[in-house]
């Protein structure tokens, strides 16, 4: 074939069906929406996307509905803040360990408010004043706002201020269940801080809506979203009300978002965000040079493991990444050890993983890497699509108050909790060093309690409560079938290994997997073939639990007959069958002896959890 030729030569176009009779052929007779996948948001993610499945106009950055960003240049011209949290113990400590930060790379001042740096005002007012203007605030005020905007007032360069010190009261009570002052008594005095703060610092945000306690107690991205634009809703009508008109508040407003495990998910939520934001400010008549959103991300909490600690660097490196391609103004990465307590080499990892994302794979050159995606559009136009009638669900219910007033939206919360612990329970959701992959080598440390008290709620009258959202994380069950079972005299499960190697070692490594999950060893039998053998062996192991490992030949040709005989002489002993025999003689194994067989979809934190309330029971077989 010559040059020319091939220089003419093209391609026959390919329709989405050439692709999915592609895809069914390499399936061998499986049909493509096999492939299909329900996520919790109940939106189904397909295996093949085009160009149809973008029914909205992408635009550009910089331009409503802002879905490609706020800023028309990107991170290029507005870098995002590295805005990681200091430690510390003393005022010293905090001077200290903020020069350091800023030096090494972090581009915000952010710390936690503690009351006891007020009872040193002087001192705590001469650090303000000596960090101020080297780089932008990212402060969580938690009730103390009021006293450290005054702080910062004080300065005589206060225009110099920029970022953030903003709180959010709704949050407050969702956390702890209760707020210790009025509702409208607090809106009364804050909206007269927020204009006092706008007076003397006109570049700083004062009004946080953070979706953190939702995202910690298992809501979806589509409830995180609704609350989100509820929460604004309940602000913006309160707040004008009382004289704030909508416009100037929108500039004063912040949101902050977890960010969870699901790459594209959480990528498509922050790009949602901020189209639905958009909208509530139209319909406010906000301009639209005024209704982009910044945003505030966090790597999640609820995703973090205590259990192979280590794993949570790769987890905050990934929802890190996905914050940054979804567009954020202020990133902090938790530390890979902060439930153990933070050290100096964790903190260091978790500030360089955002220079390493921004300086050495060049993020912060390249102006929305996501948009265009179809993919990506499709799933941030599902996730809008939905958000926004979750928010009228809400709305129509009375809004956001009447909907927590009446344990609904934790009620709904609650039940997506719940099918998120069933999928990790059965291992359709992995939690690699934890349910999948544990290690009971590994030396388990006590979780860390934060001392600091939660500052809204110190006063002990209450004026208002609700039921409030527990915050937890995923893989709290499992760590603690782990902790139980290290205080087990003894934590071993036989497993009756029969026939030759290569019979039963699938099962039985599958077995110590699964047993691993809840700190319980899996203790292999050599490959045995008579009664005599499979009853010397539990005889001298004398454990209470075994479980029955080898092929469905074996099983089928003297299994069955194997296990009424060791039921007959060991009647005490508990014994499960690795694998699911065929429906016509599941009722055989029962009645056998057989507790229940462990496979694939079985409940391992429910096996794992029976085994070891038993050992505690005590006895011998």
């Amino acid at each position: 074939m010559s040059i020319e030729t091939m220089k003419n030569a093209s391609f026959p176009l390919s329709t989405n069906q050439n692709w999915i009779e592609k895809v069914e052929d390499s399936l061998k007779g499986k049909k493509f929406e096999t492939l299909m996948k329900n996520t919790y948001e109940n939106i189904v993610l397909k295996p093949l996307y085009s160009e149809t499945d973008i029914t909205a106009e992408i635009g550009y950055p910089g331009v409503a509905d802002y879905r490609r960003g706020i800023h028309s240049l990107g991170y290029h011209s507005n870098p995002w803040k590295v805005a990681q949290k200091v430690s510390y113990q003393t005022m010293g400590d905090l001077k200290g360990n903020l020069l350091n930060a800023l030096k090494r790379g972090q581009t915000a001042l952010s710390f936690k408010l503690k009351k006891e740096l007020f009872e040193e005002a002087d001192q705590f007012e001469k650090l303000l004043f000596e960090i101020m203007g080297k780089a932008s605030f990212a402060i969580e005020a938690d009730g103390l706002q009021k006293s450290f905007l005054s702080l910062l007032q004080n300065g005589n360069e206060s225009s110099v201020v920029t970022g953030y010190v903003a709180e959010d009261p709704m949050a407050a009570l969702v956390k702890s269940g209760t707020l210790p002052f009025a509702i409208d008594n607090y809106f009364n005095s804050w909206v007269k801080t927020i204009k006092d703060s706008h007076q003397f610092l006109p570049n700083l945000k004062t009004v946080l809506i953070d979706t953190t306690p939702y995202h910690n107690g298992g809501a979806n991205a589509v409830q995180e979203l609704a609350v989100a634009l509820a929460t604004g809703v309940f602000y913006l009508e309160e707040l004008k009300v009382r004289g704030l008109a909508p416009e100037e508040l929108f500039k004063k407003i912040i949101f902050k978002f977890q960010i969870g495990s699901n790459f594209f998910m959480e990528l498509a939520k922050l790009r949602a965000a901020r189209v639905l934001w958009d909208k509530i400010g139209e319909a406010y008549g906000v301009p639209a040079e005024k209704r982009g959103m910044e945003i505030i991300a966090e790597t999640s909490n609820f995703t973090k493991t205590l259990t192979d600690p280590h794993v949570n660097i790769l987890r905050s490196g990934n929802e890190a990444f996905a914050a940054i391609l979804g567009g954020v103004q202020y990133l902090q990465v938790h530390a890979f050890n902060e439930l153990e307590g933070i050290t100096p080499l964790a903190e260091r990892l978790a500030r360089n993983t955002q220079l390493i994302l921004k300086q050495e794979t060049f993020l912060q050159d390249i102006v929305d890497p996501a948009g265009g995606s179809w993919y990506i559009e499709s799933l941030t136009n599902e996730l809008v699509n939905n958000s926004w009638e979750y928010f009228l669900t809400i709305d129509e219910k009375g809004g956001l108050m009447q909907v927590l007033e009446a344990n609904w939206l934790q009620s709904e919360i609650a039940t997506l909790l719940n099918k998120r612990h069933q999928d990790t329970f059965t291992r359709k959701q992995s939690i690699v060093g934890t349910n999948v992959y544990a290690n009971l080598n590994e030396s388990l440390q006590s979780l860390f309690k934060n001392e600091d008290k939660f500052l809204y709620g110190e006063e002990q009258q209450s004026f208002h409560s609700i039921q409030p959202i527990v915050m937890q994380r995923l893989s709290e069950p499992f760590e603690n079938l782990r902790q139980s079972a290290r205080q087990l005299d003894n934590n071993q499960v036989g497993l009756v290994c029969l026939g030759e190697l290569k019979e039963y070692k699938a099962r039985a490594d599958f077995m110590i997997g699964f047993l691993s999950a809840g700190g319980l060893l899996g203790v292999k039998s050599q490959g045995l073939k008579a009664l005599l053998d499979a009853h010397a062996f539990i005889v001298e192991s004398n454990l209470k639990h075994y479980v029955l490992c080898s092929s469905n030949e074996n099983y089928n040709n003297f299994g069955l007959e194997l296990l009424k005989q060791l039921k007959k002489e060991l009647p005490k002993v508990h014994f499960y069958l690795a694998g699911l025999p065929e429906k016509e003689t599941q009722v055989q194994w029962l009645e056998a002896g057989i507790r229940d067989f462990v496979h694939l979809k079985t409940n391992c934190y429910a096996i794992n959890s029976s085994i070891i309330d038993e050992i505690k029971g005590g006895g011998t077989p």
